[in-house]
């Protein structure tokens, strides 16, 4: 196949799923990588590609936010876009970010609107202009696109048909993230942890908002 495997769907939507089920296929996949937002707000794609070297497939922040950039720049890729009920996701990414102001989320969601739980119809406004993006940017490319909804039964027979491979005897992947990191919560070193990242943020966001690199 040519080009890449792209997921353009919001975070909490399957994408850790996705990733594990294109693993199980055997492409290697580049997970979210928080250290490619300040590249993609100077526009220094080229720093964006080198990230991207090596690896058959990508999900999760920040790559659905630029799948345009990406389809540009690897032709004859393959894009799926996870989806979910809006509500029940919305429920998921409040409790996946909960308070912690993040530089990523705050280009997701808007400045100043990057904790979701402050703004319930504004954060599933941006999920659904998203998705519905996606789908008129593939209007007439139908082929490069597949639609998949884990919430509602997707699973191998769609995707593997999408990507021209086998059915894999292994069973369907379901990774559960929010779990894990329910149990990676508990104790000092998880609240250590959350300091460090909410101080690395702050000074994240101050940084691209003294450069203007907000776009």
């Amino acid at each position: 196949m040519e080009g890449k495997i792209i997921g353009v769907g919001f975070q909490k939507t399957g994408t850790s799923t996705l990733r594990e089920a294109l693993k199980i296929l055997g492409f290697r996949v580049r997970d979210t990588t928080p250290r490619a937002l300040i590249p993609i707000l100077r526009g220094n794609f080229g720093k964006i590609r080198r990230m991207l070297q090596g690896y058959d497939a990508m999900e999760d922040t920040p790559w659905f936010m630029i799948f345009k950039e990406l389809d540009q720049m690897y032709p004859g890729s393959k894009f799926i876009l996870t989806i979910r009920d809006a509500d029940s996701w919305y429920a998921s990414v409040t409790n996946h970010i909960g308070d912690l102001r993040a530089a990523h989320h705050e280009w997701i969601y808007g400045r100043g609107k990057g904790l979701p739980g402050e703004d319930r119809d504004h954060t599933i406004a941006v999920y659904n202009n998203h998705n519905e993006a996606v789908m008129q940017y593939f209007e007439k490319r139908p082929e490069d696109l597949l639609v998949l909804d884990f919430t509602q039964g997707d699973r191998w027979d769609k995707l593997c048909a999408f990507l021209e491979k086998d059915v894999p005897e292994l069973p369907f992947p379901h990774y559960n993230k929010s779990s894990e990191m329910a149990q990676n919560r508990k104790g000092w070193k998880s609240r250590l942890r959350k300091s460090r990242h909410r101080l690395k943020n702050t000074v994240k966001i101050w940084l691209i908002d003294i450069m203007g690199w907000w776009r």
